[in-house]
């Protein structure tokens, strides 16, 4: 996974990577190699052969324009927009691409749109809220920035959570009573949620992205269905793609079968697990494009992706989407 923070450059380098009113245009690249046709991706050629991908960023809440390059993941990401703007790496919550608004269909996964600008979302107000649990389930799907904190995606309506009007769709989730859980991925925070005892109370201490004075409005649930395309996060011919592992690589935009398989097996994810991961979803359906049964894909699966344990349901479930898919049965 990522790596750790990186010194904060000095005033004339920081600056150097601000830029005010520029018209943005297409970006040229930083520090990636060129993936194969099947998106599994090859060993990064040297630096110095590289592409240098620059891409565009803003705070979401406000700021100069600045330039990044140079990160093969999400925390390295994270890192070149704290050096630009000289904060913390530890104070970005989470990226949306071509927005400013706290829009989870936007929200930065596993691709970014080589044309696509960059708003990164920082802390804002902390605050603590009891939650009694009057039902198994409290209608919250939850999601992680891939650098340790996990947050809302979705806030299902007339669920318990949604009775309480303080919590909103893009809170990082801090404390569970007490326990700090920041570090943990999406599906630990979600099983522990799912794990407290129904009928009493418990407490969550969460932080909300900061915000413009324009940007408040009321919640989101963070669902509700949109037109075909519009939750395409790529605007170019060709995207980004961030890997926990190895090197990021350029790829070509996802093919219609792709679109669709990620999408019905996100959606499986939320079902079985109470997270919404694209970056998790295209793996695997990049580890299923190729296999021919289930038990292959599923040996496949446990060797790529083995600390999720996922329940053999959901990995048939999972076989059957990506099948779908191929034969155009969506």
């Amino acid at each position: 996974m990522p790596l750790g923070l990186r010194k904060k450059k000095n005033k004339s380098r920081e600056s150097s990577n601000l830029v005010e009113n520029e018209e943005v245009s297409g970006h040229v690249g930083g520090g990636v190699g060129k993936s194969a046709v099947n998106g599994a991706g090859l060993p990064a050629p040297p630096a110095n052969l590289r592409p240098k991908l620059v891409f565009h960023t803003q705070l979401a809440h406000g700021s100069p324009t600045g330039r990044i390059e140079g990160f093969s993941n999400v925390k390295e990401l994270y890192n070149k927009i704290a050096e630009a703007f000289n904060l913390s790496a530890d104070e970005i919550m989470f990226c949306t691409l071509n927005t400013h608004k706290i829009d989870m269909e936007k929200l930065l996964g596993g691709q970014i749109g080589l044309e696509d600008f960059i708003f990164a979302h920082i802390k804002g107000i902390k605050k603590e809220v009891e939650v009694y649990k009057a039902e198994e389930a409290l209608g919250l799907t939850i999601t992680d920035n891939g650098a340790g904190y996990a947050f809302i995606k979705r806030i299902k309506e007339g669920s318990v959570v949604d009775g309480i009007k303080v919590i909103c769709v893009g809170d990082h989730i801090e404390c569970i009573s007490g326990k700090n859980i920041v570090g943990m991925r999406h599906f630990e925070v979600a099983r522990t949620l799912k794990e407290l005892p129904k009928d009493q109370s418990f407490t969550l201490k969460l932080v909300e992205p900061m915000k413009a004075f324009e940007m408040l409005e009321p919640r989101s649930r963070g669902g509700g269905a949109k037109a075909s395309g519009e939750n395409k996060v790529c605007t170019g011919r060709e995207t980004l793609r961030l890997r926990s592992k190895g090197p990021a690589t350029v790829e070509e935009m996802p093919t219609e079968f792709e679109e669709k398989a990620v999408k019905k097996v996100d959606d499986l994810l939320e079902s079985y697990m109470g997270i919404r991961d694209t970056e998790l979803a295209a793996t695997m359906v990049e580890v299923g494009r190729d296999k021919q049964n289930p038990d292959e894909f599923a040996t496949a699966l446990d060797k790529a992706l083995g600390d999720f344990a996922f329940p053999d349901e959901f990995v048939f479930d999972v076989w059957g989407a990506i099948g779908d898919a191929k034969e155009g049965r969506f």
